[in-house]
């Protein structure tokens, strides 16, 4: 039985894939806010993958969902792309506020310096016009390319449990939530992955997946410093290349993983433990180890191998896609047609700022300008906070007092901030807080989809496990009760998009005040805002509905005058006799396959040219009296390292390790490097290319 074909209800359908891999080097990774974390390098090229849904009836009623190999959507990034899109004419006029969602695998191993606001641009040094751009760019043009393919097809959805992928990273702050509420569910995090596909119907052949699941992108860890998508980029891979061998896989087959209510996910299984060599595990309540939180740190599935958390990305993205594809495989037999003809969405902006609204019961609360807590600053188990900061604790004079000094120079938070944000004591009062320019928002995006009975939430703050529950069963509720579905709505949740707003804890969570209610910026009321929110516009999802959300108070766009101290490619230099692409180490004339493969060339920066929709690398087998290639900088295993020599010369070399895998062909290869060299007086970009000697592979 073919679900989909059950109904034959067609929905204009297209998907797109599209490269935004920005600066590899120099240049510091978004997630961990760590100023240490500067790139080195690349493992995988990361991506846009993006999908379109709309009205074969009415083609202009349609919506594009995006997941970016990032760590999020943002301000910026948005308005670059809605901008890009309006300057591609009408062909693309009908892409506009309303109806795109830009979400975030939320992967913390890509290059940062792009996001609209301070705070997040401090670590980075600022805004990187390149680094924005690359994603900008890469977008716009996935969009493009599902664009093009648009054609009718057919929708269906289906569930499966992936039970060994993520836990609570904060249980003490979950178990706060009301036991009652708690004994509904069987775990303390969602393992359901929810399955979009999405099918053609001139040939029955699928052309993507969109999935939904909840878990943090912290796979690879703190002290990574090679570019990739975590272990989300690592399902889509994986995805991605068993559909070229699948008969039930149209040609340029696009999988996405997008987040769902990934706040207090890990992916770090095993738990948290101290290592400090006294073979603890890591306090529930404050996650310490001897009153600090520096020693505590979560534990992958692979931790054992010190290879900076590859092994364990690979696992868990691994899980994750083979959860995925086994629900793909038997798809037609447990899958639910998308049945109803609407195609509909709503975005408003909202200005968090005291803003009031009445609980379900009745009693009027309000939100707050954002505030990050004490907390924020103990980080989590995946990436530990410094200085004596600790998770959980919500008396600002436990914490040192010189930060509180440091805190109080920057703003001093007025009384009716610090009575709003209570009990959270407020390390940084980031939402009033507008020299040199904004430092985190006070306007969000509230957005939602809804083709059939299909609700897409489109969140812009990590939400946790409890806070998606109730904001997934409050929704599939409104819509039922105000006859927005004609059949039992399936909701999902997605996120974090469009405007990056931290976290969303319930109440009860931020009471705890853990990292995640630290880092719930508008208060303890926030999450039920949002819930708030999205039942009050759900009539704007009716298939009645002609009428268009009111767009609310814009916010800024800092992409012009936002500061950067991050310093250009000046030149680049080889050595005494030596040129550019010069092999500086072969490699050896013979491996087995499991073996790594070295080969050293002489460099130049990669920022000199992204190589978007190419690569720096290439393995290159040698077959029929011709070289075809057969990895290149898209493959897990192929890693490339810049390494910088000599500043004032230039100088400066790479390194390509091919990490044959147990599935590669025995046979005769090589590696080619593609670079390109700055020249000094007049800044001209030369391209280049190296190829190591051949070696035999057995």
């Amino acid at each position: 039985m073919e679900a989909t074909r059950a109904t034959n209800q067609e929905y204009l359908l297209g998907v797109g894939k599209a490269d935004i891999t920005g600066p590899v080097v120099e240049l510091n990774f978004m997630g961990y806010a760590s100023l240490a974390q500067i790139g080195t390098g690349l493992r995988q090229r990361i991506y846009s993958r993006a999908f379109i849904v709309g009205d074969v009836n009415n083609p202009d009623n349609r919506f594009v969902y995006l997941v970016l190999d990032t760590a999020c959507g943002d301000t910026a990034i948005r308005y670059g792309i809605l901008e890009a899109l309006a300057n591609l004419g009408s062909d693309y006029s009908m892409y506009g506020q309303s109806n795109v969602a830009v979400t975030g695998t939320h992967a913390h191993s890509g290059p940062g310096a792009w996001l609209n606001y301070l705070l997040p641009q401090i670590t980075s040094l600022g805004f990187d016009k390149q680094s924005y751009q690359a994603i900008v760019d890469g977008v716009v043009l996935s969009i493009q390319r599902a664009h093009e393919s648009l054609e009718p097809g057919y929708l269906s959805y289906a569930d499966t449990n992936i039970t060994d992928a993520n836990i609570n990273r904060s249980l003490w702050a979950y178990l706060a939530n009301p036991a009652e509420e708690r004994a509904q569910y069987d775990t303390t995090t969602d393992t359901t992955l929810t399955m979009l596909r999405f099918q053609r119907a001139s040939d029955g052949l699928n052309t993507g997946v969109l999935c939904w699941h909840s878990v943090h992108g912290t796979s690879m860890l703190e002290n990574n410093t090679h570019v990739t998508g975590d272990n989300k980029g690592l399902s889509s891979y994986l995805f991605e290349q068993a559909a070229k061998d699948d008969s039930t896989a149209a040609s340029g087959f696009v999988a996405a993983f997008s987040q769902s209510s990934v706040g207090d996910t890990s992916p770090n299984v095993l738990g948290a433990w101290c290592d400090d060599g006294s073979g603890e595990m890591c306090t529930l309540e404050h996650s310490t180890c001897n009153g600090t939180s520096e020693a505590c740190h979560g534990r992958g599935p692979e931790f054992q191998k010190v290879d900076l958390g590859v092994s364990s990305c690979y696992e868990i993205g691994r899980r994750v896609y083979a959860g995925a594809k086994s629900l793909y495989d038997s798809f037609d037999s447990v899958a639910t047609a998308v049945s109803d003809s609407s195609v509909k969405f709503y975005h408003t902006f909202q200005d968090m700022r005291y803003f009031s609204f009445p609980l379900p019961n009745g009693t009027v609360v309000q939100t707050c300008p954002a505030a990050l807590g004490y907390s924020f600053a103990g980080g989590t188990t995946d990436g530990p906070g410094a200085f004596d900061f600790v998770q959980g604790d919500n008396n600002s004079n436990a914490q040192n007092p010189f930060w509180e000094v440091v805190s109080d120079l920057l703003t001093t938070p007025s009384a009716a901030q610090v009575a709003c944000q209570s009990p959270k004591p407020v390390l940084l009062d980031v939402g009033e807080m507008s020299v040199p320019y904004a430092w985190s928002p006070n306007i969000v995006d509230i957005q939602s989809f809804r083709v059939g009975q299909m609700i897409i939430i489109v969140t812009p703050s990590e939400a946790t496990t409890m806070t998606g529950r109730r904001w997934k069963a409050a929704v599939a509720a409104a819509a039922t009760n105000n006859s927005i579905v004609t059949s039992t709505p399936k909701v999902v949740l997605g996120g974090p998009a469009n405007t990056y707003a931290h976290y969303a804890a319930t109440p009860e969570e931020y009471g705890v005040q853990r990292y995640e209610g630290a880092s719930t910026l508008y208060g303890p009321w926030e999450s039920w805002a949002y819930i708030h929110l999205s039942e009050s516009m759900i009539g704007y999802l009716a298939a009645g509905n002609s009428s268009t959300a009111p767009a609310g108070p814009s916010p800024p766009d800092n992409v012009n005058n936002s500061l950067s101290f991050i310093a250009g490619v000046v030149y680049d230099g080889a050595p005494i006799g030596k040129s550019f692409g010069d092999v500086l180490e072969q490699p050896n004339a013979a491996y087995s396959i499991g073996d790594v493969v070295n080969a050293s060339f002489v460099g130049a920066n990669p920022r000199n040219n992204l190589s978007l929709e190419g690569t720096f690398t290439e393995v290159q087998m040698y077959e029929n009296d011709v070289w075809t290639t057969v990895r290149d900088d898209s493959d897990w295993f192929l890693e490339y390292t810049w390494y910088r020599d000599d500043s004032l010369l230039g100088t400066s070399h790479v390194v390509i390790s091919w990490e044959t895998e147990s599935y590669a062909t025995a046979g005769t290869y090589r590696i080619v490097y593609h670079g390109d060299w700055k020249e000094a007086l007049l800044g001209t970009i030369t391209a280049f290319n190296g190829t190591s000697s051949s070696f035999t592979l057995s």
